[in-house]
């Protein structure tokens, strides 16, 4: 072989082996766990809990590959909420993102949300190895809700109206809880009305306030 032929492939082979090797990255979601794990040529590096979308928002299943990264992204769709560290996954909006909102539970509106950190750490791997070596591959289904959230959702029911009792005080006897007993005419003895107050023994109207045997026993008006 002649010597500049060798030089040459001896340069090729020097610079192959001086160039970075991208490394093969899968970041993989599960949604019934809301959890991703992060495997870099085979070995895992990180699991992160996440957030997929809730009822009415499905994140899609599938195997995809990254298409776009904004370390600043602001959503077109849901009054300009903050998507930091987006890594955008298929041809719908769908991406990859920090929040601080609560993780571990379907809560988004499609999208698959991580801590700020988490993504930030991402997004930078990512950036790092190219998004021609990534996959993402989302699978599983979110699970139900609790039943304790179940019940939090629903709406409540009006507090029932507080019953106030009347005591002698407030029917200008004396202050203790007015008990009912059996009574003339149709009224308890001491139902609701005081001993001397307002209605009752001596009070404003006459002495039994209601016709006794059809005819009034005293009447006082």
């Amino acid at each position: 072989m002649q010597p500049t032929k060798l030089f040459l492939l001896s340069s090729v082979a020097l610079a192959s082996t001086l160039l970075p090797a991208h490394a093969n990255v899968l970041v993989k979601v599960d949604q019934g766990a809301q959890r991703m794990t992060v495997t870099v040529d085979g070995e895992q590096r990180y699991s992160w809990p996440v957030a997929t979308g809730r009822a009415g928002y499905a994140t899609p299943n599938g195997s995809f590959r990254p298409n776009r990264m904004e370390a600043e992204h602001f959503s077109d769709e849901y009054d300009a909420a903050p998507m930091p560290h987006s890594i955008f996954f298929d041809e719908h909006g769908h991406a990859i993102h920090g929040s601080s909102e609560k993780l571990g539970r379907p809560a988004s509106h499609g999208c698959v949300r991580l801590s700020t950190a988490h993504a930030a750490e991402l997004f930078a791997l990512i950036k790092q190895e190219g998004m021609a070596k990534t996959r993402v591959e989302i699978e599983g289904e979110p699970p139900t809700r609790t039943a304790r959230e179940q019940v939090r959702e629903q709406p409540q029911k009006p507090p029932r109206p507080r019953v106030t009792r009347q005591t002698d005080e407030d029917a200008g006897y004396g202050g203790e809880p007015v008990r009912t007993y059996g009574g003339y005419a149709g009224q308890g003895y001491y139902a609701g009305q005081g001993y001397y107050g307002g209605q009752g023994y001596y009070g404003g109207q006459g002495y039994y306030n209601q016709p006794y045997a059809g005819s009034p026993y005293y009447y006082g008006r």
